[in-house]
């Protein structure tokens, strides 16, 4: 039977931060609805932010509802109140250079956090005959 489909790989990295769901990023002076008086935003929200502005593949924040982090003690999320001292994972997705480059930009909301880089394979699917030659050079991972 033959193949409908071609796949090719590409090295790429995730890079997870730690940080509790109560961190916020330095005050930029401006008034914010995230936390009225201070303009300082949830930390995770801030990096989201960034990694976008940066040009990275992905960004999502991953928030626990049990666990512990940096050897702390184990929290959970009550039936009716959120615990902010709960970890909450931002992963980011993009080439290895791109995300070294990340954390050296912005390691003023990196500082004191738990920091973890992962090597991944991006997948590009397309049909049968695609090379690498035909993705598109924005697709992260594949470089010419």
């Amino acid at each position: 039977m033959p193949q409908a489909h071609t796949v090719i790989p590409a090295e790429v990295g995730m890079l997870r931060a730690y940080a509790r769901r109560a961190d916020r990023a330095a005050s930029r002076g401006r008034r914010s609805f995230w936390q009225p008086g201070t303009g300082a935003k949830p930390l995770y929200r801030e990096l989201i932010l960034r990694a976008n502005t940066a040009g990275l593949m992905n960004a999502v924040a991953h928030p626990a509802q049990y666990g512990f982090s940096d050897h702390g003690p184990i929290r959970e999320d009550g039936s009716e109140l959120s615990d902010p001292q709960l970890t909450i994972c931002v992963e980011l997705i993009g080439r290895r250079a791109q995300l070294e480059q990340f954390c050296r930009q912005q390691g003023d909301l990196l500082t004191d956090k738990i920091v973890v880089y992962k090597p991944l394979e991006h997948w590009c699917v397309g049909p049968a005959g695609i090379t690498q030659a035909d993705v598109p050079q924005d697709v992260a991972g594949f470089e010419r």
